[in-house]
């Protein structure tokens, strides 16, 4: 079963993921937007190794901790190869050559099966990963809204098409964001506007 601690560092109160399973001495940590420090103190803690870092996209504020971390463990970085397209100004330069991942990658880390859904909209991409009933949403599906579309590489036409999608998973699902709160699917699907 899957153990997640979450935390929220950074200026824009980025919501960072620590995630494995039960029996596993790996994690995985999903979206580090600075703060590196206090992620490692937190793995530290639970005697953990970080086993790789997991983007959902690489905007500035998700990604701020990755270079510290990867020196600190050696772990493995993966992103979606579609983001080393957006602007530096919005990565604040921090997207050095990673690890890729794909739509339909499964990766087996920290005791864990994510699965990888491309779901471009926020930034081009964009991933949604899925592990157990958990949705890490990263800025594509947040409780009652989803994210910007407005900035270098973003399209509301392609995030009308990803929210679409996630409503038309099967089941109901925990859903983790990159910001505020968490929310589930099946609330999503009744109470968003932007998933109709």
């Amino acid at each position: 079963m899957m153990q997640i601690l979450a935390t929220q560092v950074g200026s824009l109160q980025t919501n960072c993921y620590i995630a494995w399973a039960e029996e596993s001495d790996r994690c995985v940590v999903i979206d580090p937007g600075e703060d590196a420090a206090t992620i490692l103190a937190a793995v530290n803690a639970r005697g953990k190794t970080v086993e790789a870092i997991l983007l959902t996209h690489g905007h500035f504020d998700h990604v701020g901790g990755v270079s510290a971390i990867r020196t600190a463990t050696g772990c493995k970085v993966y992103l979606h190869r579609a983001d080393l397209e957006l602007p530096v100004h919005m990565t604040a330069g921090l997207l050095s050559p990673p690890d890729y991942y794909d739509e339909g990658d499964t990766l087996c880390l920290a005791g864990l099966q994510l699965q990888v859904l491309h779901t471009p909209g926020h930034t081009p991409g964009s991933v949604c990963l899925v592990c157990e009933d958990v949705i890490f949403s990263g800025d594509t599906l947040f409780a009652g809204t989803c994210g910007r579309t407005d900035f270098p590489g973003g399209s509301y036409s392609q995030m009308l098409q990803s929210l679409k999608r996630l409503a038309a998973l099967e089941g109901n699902y925990q859903v983790l964001p990159g910001h505020a709160e968490q929310t589930t699917l099946e609330r999503e699907r009744k109470t968003n506007p932007f998933m109709g």
